[in-house]
């Protein structure tokens, strides 16, 4: 069975989503080699129990009624794009989410949810290139000067303060956020 696919998460394996693992699905009940390692919204605790085939097809959502990013967040509560039901739902239920330090937001443009790249940091942001660098700098509303360069250089893709890239679906520009514990 070949790993699924996720439009609006397209490499959870490499933003640490998504883990190599021997765990047995709750949801399904098989050890497929990999399970997921991002948050759950639900009732009940389901940590690192639930394999990437039953986020994929719903079956997890349907089953155990969790969700993977809150719905609201999704659009940054109302700051970006609204999008349609359909994709809200996509995201929400069948993608798996990440982790950040505060509540998580899916960044949307174009009238669609985009595409989480994962967290980055002052390296990563300059490799991605001068969109990625203004797209997060928008997000702190800090104007070039020294507070946005000592912020920018303790960006930290695996410590904080830290950002989270996006690429929209539909124009492929980036955005996102940055966040800190």
């Amino acid at each position: 069975m070949s790993f699924p696919m996720f439009k609006y998460h397209p490499d959870p394996l490499e933003t640490g989503s998504i883990v190599q693992s021997d765990v047995e699905c709750i949801c399904c009940g098989q050890a497929r080699g990999y399970i997921y390692t991002g948050p759950v919204y639900a009732i009940e605790e389901y940590d690192e129990c639930l394999c990437p085939w039953c986020i994929s097809d719903g079956s997890a959502h349907k089953t155990l009624d969790v969700s993977f990013t809150d719905e609201s967040g999704i659009g940054g509560y109302g700051d970006w794009d609204d999008i349609p039901d359909e994709a809200v739902e996509e995201v929400a239920y069948r993608t798996p989410g990440f982790s950040g330090w505060q509540q998580e937001q899916w960044w949307t443009h174009c009238g669609d949810a985009a595409q989480f790249i994962g967290r980055v940091g002052q390296k990563e942001l300059k490799a991605f290139g001068t969109q990625a660098i203004t797209a997060i700098q928008d997000s702190t509303g800090l104007p070039d000067g020294p507070e946005w360069d000592n912020f920018f250089s303790a960006l930290d893709k695996d410590g904080s303060p830290t950002a989270y890239l996006f690429r929209c679906t539909k124009c492929g520009e980036l955005g996102g956020y940055q966040d800190c514990d």
